[in-house]
């Protein structure tokens, strides 16, 4: 029996399918860490986190069996022993679970128990869950394995104390929402603390993966509660933590605690982390957006500056007969300022050639908001056909609050592969824009100064799609909007309840016709950043064809 333990804690990114890559990588993190006894992975960290439904191939599940068999071998060399995250088959049944790798082979295996069911989270549909799991033993220590949400529910971690666990190890997979880190060390695992009287360390990835995204913000919590390492946020850093027996029971050595970012720049970096990763991992050679003078293309192009660099970044300017001199104006500055390419495409010619081969048709009808959309999918084939052409991602600028009422075109602005401010309301570009003209996210690789010029964020929105057009002709005003959005979406609030709040009732419940109408929209619009607990998409999944009203 030790009294003695040395755990390095591994707070890294993955590849979802890339079994062989993700088992290189974790090697070459297990070799960074000579002389410790024990080195800890995030969930199902071989296989990518979530793999959704590739964990149902045979072929996958297989290899996935194939590969943590040669991760086991690598562990002969007399190194540190491995906690590897995985799925296993037995019996039958698809486990979600952790392996115990030691002296060459698979030591112990333990499966999740509670499987999430929420939100982003599919598992009961995949998943069998595991029993109530017991400890493993580990050099003569018991350690308590809770995977994920096993840690974030009390009965598998009373459990494990209840069979004698003297540490418990929780590896996550757990995604970035506002306020979630905090969230999870002062109330979810401080509670599993406080409930079994044991210290327990929280290992979380870093990254992003589709529209998910990974905070890390791992940390130790010493028996009596206080945090005694607190790792970084949206940085991949390797932690070695020195634990001792005392009399009362194991402690770990106090660390660096880190200070995780504040709002809105969490927001930001998640943004550009989401980006960074889904343009790096599909191997795009850059970004391509349009560049309109406004505050959303604005901060994507900022966003996407500092995810990939500005020289990977390519911004169009595509003006119409109704795009103003400010906007180009701005447009220009703003570029200059993030220090990305501009090109300039006007529109005139195909808007003139699409009015020309429409005139017979439209000969007897009034000019409305066809033309309007006319001119918004000239610039998304245009901007489409550079992609082709040059191979960039052609990324979408369109904020939550345009999506929740369908004020957007389809396959005009909503045209592109992602969007890292779908889950943002337009009171949050407002927030991180002001927020980035004054800080540099840390992990921003684009410019130290102001991105945007002022008047981006003072003027009032436009499309410019008619002449004298503003965003408020035929919405409520932004900051009214949000809070009633807000209300509808992330509450699921009925129109009376959102009225009892003091909005005007007319006004809630053409927001709400328009929440329901645009579902077939937001169906085909590209991946983004999740942001907060209702985004459209995993967590939000209503019917297209609906004809509830709640008023």
């Amino acid at each position: 029996m030790t009294d003695q333990l040395t755990i390095a804690m591994a707070q890294i990114n993955q590849r979802v399918g890339d079994l062989s890559g993700n088992a290189a990588a974790m090697l070459a993190w297990r070799a960074k860490a000579p002389g410790v006894d024990l080195i800890v992975f995030p969930e199902q960290q071989l296989i990518g986190y979530p793999a959704e439904d590739l964990v149902l191939k045979p072929v996958f599940a297989a290899k996935a069996a194939a590969q943590l068999a040669e991760l086991a071998l690598a562990t002969a060399d007399g190194g540190p022993a491995m906690l590897v995250g995985s799925i296993f088959v037995d019996g039958g049944a698809l486990y979600n679970g952790i392996a115990l790798l030691d002296g060459g082979r698979i030591v112990a295996v333990r499966y999740k128990h509670e499987l999430p069911n929420y939100g982003t989270f599919d598992e009961k549909r995949i998943f069998t869950p595991g029993p109530l799991p017991e400890p493993v033993e580990f050099r003569g220590v018991k350690l308590g394995l809770p995977i994920c949400e096993d840690g974030w529910l009390q009965p598998v971690s009373t459990h494990l104390a209840k069979q004698g666990a003297e540490i418990l190890i929780s590896a996550n997979g757990s995604p970035y929402e506002i306020d979630k880190d905090d969230r999870r060390l002062e109330h979810i695992f401080a509670a599993r603390v406080v409930e079994t009287g044991l210290p327990l360390l929280f290992l979380n990835r870093v990254g992003g993966q589709d529209e998910l995204v990974f905070d890390g913000s791992s940390f130790v919590l010493n028996a009596d509660g206080t945090a005694a390492h607190r790792l970084p946020d949206w940085t991949e850093e390797l932690r070695v933590t020195h634990w001792h027996r005392k009399g009362t029971g194991w402690v770990c050595e106090a660390g660096e605690l880190a200070i995780w970012e504040d709002h809105p720049a969490d927001i930001y970096s998640a943004m550009v982390t989401g980006l960074r990763d889904y343009v790096d991992t599909n191997r795009f050679p850059g970004v391509v957006l349009g560049l309109s003078g406004g505050i959303d293309s604005a901060i994507c192009a900022a966003i996407a500056a500092d995810a990939l660099g500005p020289d990977r970044v390519w911004c169009v300017m595509l003006p119409s007969r109704y795009t103003s001199q400010s906007s180009l104006d701005d447009a220009e500055q703003c570029a200059r300022m993030i220090g990305c390419r501009l090109d300039t495409i006007p529109i005139s010619p195909a808007v003139d050639a699409f009015d020309v081969m429409l005139s017979d048709s439209f000969a007897d009808a009034k000019v409305d908001i066809t033309e309007e959309n006319v001119q918004s999918r000239i610039r998304g084939v245009t901007l489409m056909a550079l992609s082709n052409k040059f191979g960039h991602m052609l990324m979408t600028t369109g904020n939550k609050s345009e999506m929740s009422v369908g004020y957007a075109t389809i396959y005009g602005d909503m045209a592109g592969g992602y969007n890292p401010i779908k889950d943002a309301y337009k009171m949050t570009v407002f927030a991180i824009s002001k927020w980035r003209n004054a800080n540099k996210p840390r992990i921003g690789l684009g410019p130290d100064g102001p991105v945007m010029p002022e008047s981006i964020i003072t003027k009032p929105p436009s499309a410019e799609l008619r002449p004298d057009q503003k965003d408020s002709d035929s919405l409520p005003e932004y900051p009214v909007l949000d809070k009633m959005l807000h209300a509808l979406v992330e509450e699921e609030l009925s129109v009376d309840e959102v009225v009892a709040r003091g909005f005007d009732r007319a006004d809630v419940t053409r927001i709400e016709r328009l929440l329901y109408l645009a579902e077939y929209k937001r169906r085909q619009a590209p991946p983004g950043v999740k942001l907060g607990t209702r985004n459209f998409g995993r967590d939000r999944r209503y019917p297209i064809t609906n004809a509830f009203r709640s008023a």
